[in-house]
């Protein structure tokens, strides 16, 4: 019972490519494909919300917070027709005032001339460093035009050119009423953000609702799946795997695979289309500056490809010590009356406190790792800002860069970094869910089944023979535990094996039952080998009650029909009869509607072994199993079984296996097993005469 758990090769598919494991969850997510796509259309949608933030208030601040021109004067001595030589490249972007041979280009334009450019015309005294302020011809301010003449330039279509320093002079009203173009710009911009953050809201809630709608079916049909699978497994499989292994399967993998799906497959690809959109809006804006602000983009992602194949073992080993004390747990609770009654609760402590030490490890790696490398993140993420605004913020001093242009940019930057935190932040996510999805993939390949035939036979003649024949049989290859075992057990006749533990009493009644199939030799019922029976079909033969009873939580009536809905009600209180059950079962509130508790905890185990022989004759089988059925009731049950199995056994076969003497003394025949192999056969009086190891069983007491 206290065994070590090995999962040390557990999860272990190889080097788990993630994009291989994706492939193999694609079928899953195929039907659902229309979802998948609507979720990433609307990411596609939200992602376009947030690039237009930074933009809008770029065009905010350069084109009306800060609205300015430059003036560019022709030479002393020079007149306009000289000038168009020299600024004939630039006339699209410029207003001209004829009467003093200027022109004037727009802050927003400026970034448009090649800076060596700038710096030829600043040299030659013709860019000034003054800006100006464009005052509309339909503006009227009292006043105005007293000053106008001296201190603006006056421009052809009536508009004039006014210093920035003069702009002070005017009242709170009067700026108003001249800027009253870019106070509309300003809050046509205001409300273009609030419709972004009610399109947004809207968007974000349907992709979000349509993510998880998707996750959630999804998981349904991959956790429907995984448990088909496991259904179909033969004991070999159960032998090998720990429940609390196979319940964490079902439950916590899949659990971490939906938290992917949701949280980070979709949120890749969103953040793949930022960071797609982010370059291109950088690279418009001012591509050399672009470029020495993703200077350190390669490190960081160097340093996010070292990060990601460290964690990568760190999570396989979390995953494996969370399954480890989930096994642990549900062994030791189910164990608990065991452990008390030999007062092992402090060992089971110290054994626990070394599986719970081994998880804390592992997480603590986890949490060293992303100790290091999140606010390494940070670190270039803060750096990138920190020589934008030296390096951006000198431009914008040299005027070779409009404010509002270095704002968007450090927007930009910051969401840049933003994706690629969030990406590392859900790496988490991710490499729990690849090596959830590695287990879960593992269980899925596993074939470890009883193979159906591909063409089932039917007996012509259904009576309940069951031979074996030769058979040789080991639950592990090297170490056999039957050996050329033959026996024939006729219709309607019962048959009894007994024998000292670990003759192989069990594994005649598993192999009986093809819960395993013969290394050697043939088990046939009514002349078919069960390996051409359909499983189906070969488990609608057979009557199996084992010494375990399992009492699932429900009504009594579905304890003994299992849910077979062709099943009436009838049939149920029949076979509840014929064991003499339906006295107990009356005594209960509601009767064969009585809910019972897991593991039939609110019965007796008399009661409990009696519902076990009505479940195994509802079906009414032609073979009857009983494997040591009546080693844990009282002999005033007994007596009933006994009389329950004798009116049953006049019209079936029955193979008893019993550790009590007195269950298979009215056998027709009695098999008796020692290491493997049968010893004795006979009745009882002929076994007793014989004076072997029946006799000597029945000398000293119960056979095992």
């Amino acid at each position: 019972m206290f065994k070590d758990y090995g999962y040390a090769e557990e999860g272990k598919l190889g080097k788990p490519y993630n994009i291989r494991l994706l492939k193999r969850l694609a079928p899953f997510a195929l039907p659902y494909r229309k979802g998948i796509a609507a979720g990433l259309l609307l990411s596609i949608m939200i992602t376009l919300f947030d690039l237009t933030a930074p933009y809008l208030t770029k065009v905010a601040i350069d084109r009306y917070i800060l609205a300015s021109y430059y003036r560019i004067a022709a030479p002393a001595g020079s007149t306009f027709p000289d000038l168009p030589d020299l600024l004939r490249p630039y006339h699209g972007l410029m207003e001209t005032d004829m009467a003093r041979s200027a022109w004037y280009i727009s802050g927003t334009d400026m970034k448009k001339i090649d800076r060596r450019e700038l710096h030829r015309l600043r040299k030659m005294g013709l860019l000034s460093s003054a800006r100006f302020y464009r005052v509309g011809p339909e503006v009227e301010v009292r006043d105005f035009q007293e000053w106008s003449r001296s201190a603006a330039d006056q421009m052809p279509d009536g508009s004039l050119m006014i210093p920035y320093s003069l702009l002070r002079h005017f009242s709170e009203k009067q700026i108003l009423t001249i800027r009253a173009k870019d106070v509309r710009g300003v809050t046509i911009i205001a409300a273009a953000f609030f419709l972004l953050i009610i399109l947004s809201l809207g968007v974000g809630y349907a992709e979000y609702f349509i993510l998880e709608l998707t996750g959630q079916r999804i998981m349904l049909d991959i956790r429907l799946r995984l448990f088909a699978t496991m259904q179909s497994q033969a004991l070999r499989f159960f032998d090998r795997h720990p429940v609390g292994r196979l319940v964490t399967r079902v439950t916590n993998d899949i659990e971490n695979l939906n938290e992917m799906f949701k949280s980070v497959l979709i949120t890749v690809f969103k953040d793949l289309f930022i960071l797609t959109g982010i370059l291109i809006v950088l690279l418009y804006l001012n591509w050399t500056l672009a470029l020495i602000c993703l200077a350190l983009v390669p490190v960081i992602f160097c340093l996010t490809f070292i990060f990601s194949s460290m964690a990568r073992e760190v999570f396989r080993e979390l995953r494996a010590s969370v399954a480890k004390l989930n096994a642990f747990l549900q062994e030791r609770i189910r164990g608990i009356q065991v452990i008390q009654i030999f007062v092992r609760e402090k060992s089971q402590i110290k054994a626990f406190a070394r599986i719970n030490r081994e998880n804390y490890r592992a997480g603590m790696k986890q949490v060293h790792m992303f100790a290091l490398f999140m606010p390494a993140m940070e670190l270039f993420s803060s750096l990138a800002v920190a020589f934008l605004i030296w390096h951006g913020g000198g431009k914008v001093i040299q005027e070779e860069l409009t404010l509002g242009t270095l704002v968007a940019f450090i927007s930009y930057i910051q969401m840049f970094f933003k994706p690629i935190r969030d990406i590392s932040e859900k790496y988490n996510i991710m490499q729990l869910a690849m090596a959830s999805t590695e287990r879960i993939l593992e269980f899925m390949d596993t074939r470890d089944i009883i193979p159906e035939p591909e063409s089932p036979k039917e007996a012509a003649h259904t009576g309940g023979r069951l031979i074996f024949d030769g058979v040789s049989f080991g639950y592990n290859k090297n170490r056999p535990v039957l050996h050329n075992i033959s026996f024939e057990v006729n219709p309607g006749e019962t048959v009894a094996i007994i024998g000292p533990t670990g003759s192989g009493k069990t594994t005649v009644v598993n192999l009986a039952e093809r819960f395993y199939d013969p290394d050697q030799g043939s088990v046939s019922l009514d002349g078919v080998d069960l390996r051409e029976w359909s499983n189906s079909r070969l488990r609608q033969r057979i009557g199996p009650c084992m010494q375990d009873v399992f009492i699932f939580s429900g009504r009594v009536s579905d304890n003994i029909s299992l849910g077979r809905g062709d099943m009436s009600m009838e049939a149920v209180a029949r076979a509840a009869r014929a064991v003499n059950a339906l006295p107990f079962i009356g005594r209960l509130k509601h009767g064969f509607a009585h809910e019972l508790e897991e593991g039939g905890a609110s019965l007796s185990t008399g009661e409990r072994q009696l519902l076990s022989f009505a479940r195994a004759l509802a079906h009414d089988p032609l073979l009857l199993i009983l494997d040591e059925a009546t080693s844990s009731v009282d002999p005033e049950t007994e007596g009933l079984i006994q009389e329950a199995i004798s009116h049953m056994a006049e019209k079936r076969t029955t193979l008893i296996v019993a550790h009590r003497l007195s269950t298979i003394r009215k056998a027709d025949r009695i098999l008796v097993m020692h290491g493997g192999r049968i010893r004795e056969e006979g009745t009882h009086r002929e076994l007793m005469e014989r004076g072997g190891i029946y006799f000597r069983l029945n000398r000293t007491g119960p056979a095992g």
